[in-house]
């Protein structure tokens, strides 16, 4: 099998995204959660979730945001909250 290096050069821009995302990742994990903010499509990654049950949550208050315009952001200390708010401990 020959090596292409047009068919590299895609592969080089994943790589490179992806460098991009763990150095925001490293950046926010060493600042206060109350100044950390998610944008919309980074919090429905983070919880695994749709757009639509992210907006369902927005709806009925169980997650707090801001809005400007049509993006959505979270505080990282709220989705902390929430995940904390429904954690369920094993029994021992």
């Amino acid at each position: 099998m020959r090596e292409c290096n047009n068919c590299l050069e895609p592969l080089e821009k994943v790589q490179a995204r992806l460098n991009q995302l763990l150095n925001r990742l490293e950046q926010k994990q060493r600042t206060n959660p109350e100044e950390v903010f998610f944008d919309n499509q980074e919090f429905i990654q983070v919880m695994n979730i749709s757009k639509r049950l992210a907006q369902i949550w927005r709806d009925n208050k169980i997650i707090g945001f801001s809005q400007i315009g049509n993006k959505f952001y979270y505080k990282l200390s709220d989705i902390l909250g929430l995940l904390e708010k429904n954690y369920k401990p094993s029994k021992p």
